[in-house]
């Protein structure tokens, strides 16, 4: 059986050269490239590029999905925008890798071996990146939640101990962006044990921040960074200065509220309790939805037979067309409408009075057998 194989490259902070492009072109005659993508399928080869070396040289995101039920999504950020304190406390061995260069922090979450056959039978990888690709603006804002769903991913698993802790205490956890819930539905991360992250977290800080909080923090600059960053302004460095500086100033103010609530690094075996609890929510929840539909359906189903009963000889005529047509599907349908006015007497008459009016409409009909058959199995006849 042949391995089939999607690649999707993205550029975001700048566009692709048209020497850039004729490069890629060089590795691949079938690619669909542009000045911002590069995409390409395989059922037999594969890609004569290394996808690390890449995205190191062209591209900002990568998406890659095989029906080896493996996938991966990567994305290249500023070296400015990550510290390697946090780099270290996020990455996963065979999970979440981290590798850095002299410009940039190349971030790599991976799916290996997945038991969802269902999935990777049908899935061709189209329209995960599209999905996944805000994970990159999010961390160059500072928020470190799809680090944190990518240390989750190995934690649900067999790999760690319960007296592990989780890498950081992060608000928002219990209300993911949509590309974060992508994300952790990417990796197949255990839903009940994402809910039970999310359990007791405060909300994420709204991206909108005071003048107080910015005066603060502004004012507690030491002198030497001040310098650093008017040096890199004059320098023609400005976006690299105010990356800095947003990054550095959302860490802060993460580590504001962490102080403000009080909130500690939680175990993992703590994550697993709140997963148990979050999994009894889920079914509790499923059962009440399914006792509701439920309910509905039936209240739609006696409206209907009380309908029926309205008008029984009207009822009983209907059945003639399907049943005379003398067909398969034909049967099928007088067999279901039969059923259907045999419920509506129990309910609005009785069940002697359906076989009655049964018997005199089956009498231009003993023949049929493969319709006999179909009520016999249907409980609503006896073959005599």
């Amino acid at each position: 059986m042949s391995e089939y194989q999607y690649y999707e490259f993205l550029a975001i902070d700048r566009p692709l050269t048209p020497d850039e492009m004729a490069e890629l072109r060089a590795i691949s005659t079938r690619a669909r490239i542009t000045a911002v993508s590069f995409t390409n399928e395989y059922h037999w080869g594969d890609l004569r590029g290394d996808p690390l070396s890449l995205m190191q040289r062209y591209f900002d995101a990568h998406v890659y999905v095989a029906n080896s039920m493996t996938c991966l999504f990567m994305v290249r950020l500023p070296i400015d925008a990550l510290t390697e304190e946090t780099s270290k406390a996020f990455a996963v061995s065979y999970r979440l890798d981290i590798k850095t260069t002299r410009t940039h922090w190349i971030m790599t979450w991976t799916l290996a071996e997945s038991e969802n056959y269902d999935r990777f039978g049908v899935e061709d990888g189209q329209g995960w990146m599209a999905r996944l690709a805000p994970v990159r603006d999010e961390l160059l804002r500072g928020d470190l939640r799809s680090l944190y769903i990518g240390w989750l991913a190995a934690a649900a698993g067999e790999m760690m101990d319960d007296d592990a802790t989780e890498p950081l205490s992060l608000n928002g956890l219990g209300n993911l962006s949509a590309a974060q819930q992508a994300l952790a539905e990417f990796l197949e991360v255990d839903p009940d044990l994402l809910a039970g992250a999310g359990m007791g977290c405060p909300a994420a800080p709204k991206a909108e921040f005071s003048r107080q909080e910015m005066e603060k923090w502004i004012d507690a600059l030491p002198r030497e960074e001040v310098n650093s960053i008017l040096k890199q302004l004059l320098e023609g460095e400005g976006q690299q200065a105010e990356r800095s500086l947003k990054n550095r100033f959302a860490s802060w103010r993460r580590g504001l509220q962490a102080a403000e609530t009080g909130a500690s690094r939680r175990t993992l075996g703590e994550l697993r309790q709140n997963a148990e609890m979050a999994r009894q929510i889920r079914l509790e929840r499923q059962e009440h939805d399914r006792r509701q539909r439920e309910l509905k359906r039936r209240k739609e189903r006696d409206a209907y037979l009380r309908r029926l009963s309205n008008d029984f000889p009207k009822a009983w005529a209907s059945v003639r067309e399907p049943v005379e047509r003398g067909s398969g599907l034909g049967y099928d349908e007088a067999c279901r409408a039969l059923v259907d006015i045999s419920e509506a007497y129990t309910l609005y008459s009785t069940k002697k009075r359906f076989q009655q009016e049964l018997k005199k409409f089956m009498a231009k009909h003993l023949r049929r057998k493969a319709l006999i058959q179909r009520l016999v199995e249907a409980g609503i006849w006896e073959d005599r």
